[in-house]
C-alpha cells in the first residue's frame, strides 16, 4: 500500500546540529517515530530518511529531509510526487523564532515566514497550500545574528521543557494525521502563559 500523507520535520542532517533549534522540526519526527515502533530507512525517492507508520486507515510517510535546511524542497517534492501526495495532505513541522519557546500553531496553509525551509518546500511543490505546525524556539537576543541563533543549542531551562513540548508536538501531529485539524488546532494553537486558545 502506498503512503497517504507526509510528516515531514524540517532540520539539517550532522551529529553537529541534532540538539540545535533549527532541528526541533526532526525532533518531533524523532518523537512521532519512536512512538510507533517503526525505523527509518534511506528513501528511493529523494534524499530523505523515511519511516512507514500505520495511523488507523492511513499509511504516513515520516519525512527527514537530508538536503540541508535550505533544500528541504527536493526531498520532499520527489517522495510527494512519487507517491502521489496532494498537497493539503503533507504536514511540515519546522521551528519558529517569531514564536515563544513552547507554543505552536498549527495551521491549513500560510506564508513562508522569512523561514528557508518553507521557502523551499513552497518553491518545490509550487504552492504554499500545505499544512504546516510551527514550533516556537524565541527570537534572539537584539543584535545576534539569526543563523548562528537558530543553529545554536537550546538554553538550560529550556531543555528542561522540551520533552513535554516535542510530546505535545507528537500529539498534534498524530491528531492532523487522524482528520482532527479543528481540535487539535483548539487544543494546541495557545499563547503561553493566557488561558485562552488561539486559531491564528
Amino acid at each position: 500500500m502506498g503512503l497517504s500523507k507526509l510528516c515531514v520535520g524540517l532540520g539539517n542532517p550532522g551529529r553537529q546540529y541534532e540538539k540545535t533549534r533549527h532541528n526541533i522540526g526532526f525532533m518531533a519526527l524523532m518523537e512521532l517515530a519512536r512512538r510507533s515502533g517503526v525505523d527509518w530507512k534511506k528513501s528511493r525517492q529523494g534524499s530523505a530518511l523515511v519511516a512507514e507508520w500505520n495511523e488507523g486507515s492511513e499509511v504516513v510517510g515520516l519525512v527527514l529531509p537530508l538536503t540541508f535546511m535550505n533544500n528541504s524542497g527536493q526531498a520532499v517534492r520527489e517522495i510527494a510526487h512519487f507517491n502521489k501526495i496532494a498537497v493539503e495532505n503533507i504536514l511540515v513541522v519546522a521551528d519558529d523564532i517569531r514564536l515563544e519557546f513552547g507554543e505552536m500553531r498549527l495551521k491549513p496553509n500560510g506564508s513562508d515566514g522569512g523561514h528557508n525551509g518553507h521557502k523551499s518546500i513552497a518553491l518545490e511543490l509550487g504552492s504554499l497550500e500545505y499544512p504546516r505546525l510551527r514550533l516556537g524556539v524565541s527570537a534572539p537576543a537584539q543584535g545576534m545574528d539569526q543563523a548562528d541563533y537558530v543553529l545554536s543549542e537550546f538554553n538550560a531551562r529550556e531543555i528542561k521543557e522540551l520533552g513535554p513540548f516535542i510530546s505535545d508536538a507528537a500529539d498534534c501531529c498524530s491528531l492532523w494525521v487522524k482528520g482532527e485539524i479543528s481540535g487539535a488546532m483548539t487544543q494546541y494553537n495557545k499563547t503561553k502563559g493566557k488561558k485562552h486558545n488561539e486559531q491564528i
